[in-house]
């Protein structure tokens, strides 16, 4: 606890990762200086086709919400996953939907390059 505390003195966020699954516990939410609770992609894969998934999702975001933890879903692989979270105000996602994993040297690269063609664009508009 006091290694927790210490990092959230010096502006570390903390998450609780896979939420729902494991060891996680609502103990976790009460007593650990926590800012962000990922939502397990076991959830994600269920959420759109499985209505008591689809419940436990919409009072883990509540929960989170009231708690004033960001939401963010694990494993968002398709469309309708992806509104699903957006309709119950999941504040970020992640997964295949978006990008398999990548080394971060090729992360480091597509960003360098999205912010040059940002720039390019911003050129020729003034």
């Amino acid at each position: 606890m006091s290694t927790l505390h210490a990092l959230k003195r010096m502006k570390v966020q903390i998450s609780v990762d896979d939420f729902g699954v494991g060891y996680s516990s609502l103990n976790y939410l009460r007593h650990f200086p926590v800012d962000n609770l990922k939502i397990d992609k076991s959830f994600s894969s269920d959420v759109t086709h499985d209505v008591e998934t689809a419940a436990i999702v919409r009072a883990v975001g509540a929960l989170a919400r009231s708690l004033g933890l960001l939401t963010i879903a694990e494993g968002v692989e398709t469309t309708e996953q992806l509104e699903f979270f957006r309709e119950e105000g999941y504040d970020r996602v992640q997964g295949f939907l978006f990008s398999a994993p990548r080394a971060a040297a090729d992360i480091t690269e597509m960003l360098s390059e999205t912010s040059s063609a940002r720039m390019r664009r911003l050129e020729v508009m003034h």
